[in-house]
């Protein structure tokens, strides 16, 4: 019998954005942040800049695109490894979409992932192509959002 392992993953998010009067009004803050976590470099965060955020910062909406590019990205990589397709380059032009409400709440509508794959002969073109859908089965982070996540592979030989 299997038993289900746990991990945690700890963070530490401080803000950085008190200009002297805190939030005593809506403009009067900056919406910067730095995310940390144990022996890693911090990571320079705000708001998206149409929320009054730093444009020169990731903002949460970047953050959570690039976590399901990246997850499907690593599990990808590990599928073509074993199914013996050497590959040789890969770039993810990934787009999220939100859908703001009336009232400012809102939520991603869907993500769709556009790998770039080259491998290392034409031959694994069609091994590896269908590894996609696998690598999004088993996606930790594609499979705990509560919004489609696409992908649209296209894989080419060196």
């Amino acid at each position: 019998m299997t038993r289900t392992r746990i991990h945690t993953y700890e963070t530490t998010v401080t803000w950085t954005g008190n200009r002297g009067t805190g939030t005593s009004g809506y403009r009067d803050y900056d919406r910067s942040c730095d995310l940390a976590a144990p022996g890693r470099p911090a990571i320079a965060a705000s708001s998206d800049p149409l929320f009054r955020g730093d444009p020169t910062r990731w903002n949460p909406e970047q953050l959570l695109v690039a976590s399901l590019s990246q997850c499907h990205l690593l599990w990808f990589l590990h599928l073509a490894a074993e199914a013996g397709v050497v590959v040789t380059s890969y770039v993810d032009e990934a787009v999220g979409t939100l859908a703001e409400q009336p009232g400012g709440a809102g939520q991603f509508t869907e993500v769709v992932l556009r790998p770039r794959v080259t491998v290392a002969d034409p031959v694994m073109i069609p091994v590896a192509q269908p590894l996609h859908d696998r690598a999004h089965e088993l996606c930790f982070i594609a499979r705990s959002v509560n919004f489609p996540v696409r992908h649209e592979p296209v894989t080419v030989a060196a």
